[in-house]
């Protein structure tokens, strides 16, 4: 009997204590927040995991940040960045892959390296310059609206171009990042349009936004209203190719026709789109 109650008393103290363990656990907001940020480009993405400091009236570069030494290039482990498909970063080749973002501050220029072993992390001490993939410098800039958290975001986007943005207190760092989707485009067109799969309007729209063959892209246009005779969008397309085309009077032709089945679909928009090209082109 007596083992038994002292049995009992273990287990009771067991739980106690496993309770007060469990109450210990408390769930705070983290210092420095997991950020990812993902962007669509070209073709793919990119996406971007770092944690955020904040500089709590510190002051960063040249202090917290020592300049001359590597970063984290943000806090607790390194920030990640991953390239869906090959690019260009400052005219320098990156396969896709994911990469480790580390910089090294000075006060009038940056180096920007993307390492290649994704394990060192943030341990600094260990870095070692072999590893890295590419290292190329930037010029920071000084912006008058101080940013008390810091923040990397993907900006002045284009169908093949962004900018990668750093920023933090006083400073903004960018570097750009450039992807070849126009031999990947051509070469998706040749095997499905020309193959007569019909793709047509998208085609078409690509051929007229890059300056490219005009005659073959009214050719596609054609054959996409062919296909989808009550699309608005399409016969918008038609006419805005007729105009690079130099043939006015069709594309007043054409996007009067925008304004009757634009009207009757209820898109204000492409009516008035419609309108201001038959302004334009009937001067």
């Amino acid at each position: 009997m007596l083992n038994k109650i002292k049995a009992i008393s273990a287990a009771v103290v067991i739980t106690i204590a496993s309770s007060s363990v469990m109450q210990a656990q408390l769930k705070v907001p983290a210092p420095s927040p997991l950020q990812t940020v993902k962007q669509a480009f070209g073709l793919s993405d990119i996406s971007i995991e770092y944690s955020r400091p904040s500089a709590k009236g510190r002051v960063i570069f040249g202090d917290v940040v020592p300049f001359g030494k590597v970063w984290r290039t943000g806090a607790n482990n390194a920030t990640k960045i991953t390239f869906g498909d090959d690019v260009k970063v400052e005219g320098k080749e990156v396969p896709a892959g994911s990469y480790a973002l580390y910089t090294t501050p000075n006060k009038d220029s940056w180096e920007i390296m993307l390492y290649k072993d994704l394990t060192l992390g943030g341990n600094v001490a260990d870095y070692k310059k072999e590893n890295e993939l590419i290292r190329f410098t930037v010029k920071p800039k000084t912006v008058s609206e101080k940013k008390e958290t810091f923040t990397i975001d993907i900006a002045d986007m284009t169908s093949n171009s962004a900018n990668i943005e750093l920023v933090w207190e006083n400073t903004r760092v960018a570097f750009n990042v450039v992807t070849d989707i126009d031999s990947k485009i051509m070469k998706n067109i040749e095997t499905n349009v020309i193959g007569d799969n019909r793709p047509y309007f998208q085609a078409a729209t690509y051929y007229y936004e890059n300056n490219k063959d005009l005659a073959k892209a009214s050719e596609w246009v054609d054959k996409a209203i062919t296909a989808n005779p009550k699309a608005y969008w399409i016969m918008m397309l038609k006419a805005k190719i007729q105009v690079k085309l130099n043939d006015k009077k069709g594309a007043v032709e054409s996007a009067e026709k925008v304004v009757t089945m634009a009207t009757e679909a209820k898109n204000d928009d492409y009516v008035t789109m419609a309108k201001k090209l038959i302004a334009e082109n009937k001067k």
